[in-house]
């Protein structure tokens, strides 16, 4: 029934809409205090990691979102069992900082790698890039992964200074 779906989506919604809300408070905070400019943060500029494999990107400020966002993202992961992943990515799919156990130290295995380490890598598949660039209050999706598994994907926008700059997405299953 819509009721039980209703209720079992909703934690994942309010925990979504929350860290949103300290993605948007944590990338302002960066603006204000001069760490990054507004311009930087909305440029889409991703510079090419060297020698990866599915290419990672490095932007103005991915290494201040590596300090950053895990304090916001790692609980949700501690909170709920059926969560597989919880991270903010930007209006292309751009993952800046994601959970630790998806940023296990490359290893040159590609097999490996796609599962282990998800960081830093545009996500522009059809699921990703709408998770980033949906301006609605909540996105739903369901898909398969690049890895196989089917996944709940509920993302919420991300404001910074007004201005749409992504979305926060949190993979789960039933």
């Amino acid at each position: 029934s819509t009721q039980a779906s209703n209720s079992f989506y909703q934690p994942i919604f309010e925990e979504a809409k929350q860290a949103a809300s300290a993605v948007a408070a944590t990338l302002s905070q960066l603006i204000k205090e001069g760490k990054v400019s507004e311009a930087e943060l909305f440029a889409e500029k991703y510079q090419p990691i060297a020698n990866t494999n599915p290419q990672k990107f490095s932007t103005a400020y991915d290494k201040l979102t590596d300090q950053l966002f895990p304090a916001i993202q790692e609980p949700i992961l501690s909170r709920h069992q059926n969560v597989l992943y919880a991270g903010a990515v930007d209006r292309k799919g751009y993952f800046p900082t994601h959970n630790k156990k998806f940023s296990q130290p490359l290893t040159g295995n590609y097999d490996k790698d796609l599962a282990q380490n998800r960081t830093k890598r545009i996500f522009s598949d059809r699921t990703g890039s709408r998770c980033g660039s949906n301006t609605e209050p909540m996105l739903l999706q369901t898909y398969k992964r690049d890895t196989g598994e089917i996944v709940h994907d509920l993302s919420v926008p991300i404001y910074v200074n007004g201005k749409h700059w992504g979305g926060f997405r949190i993979g789960f299953k039933r």
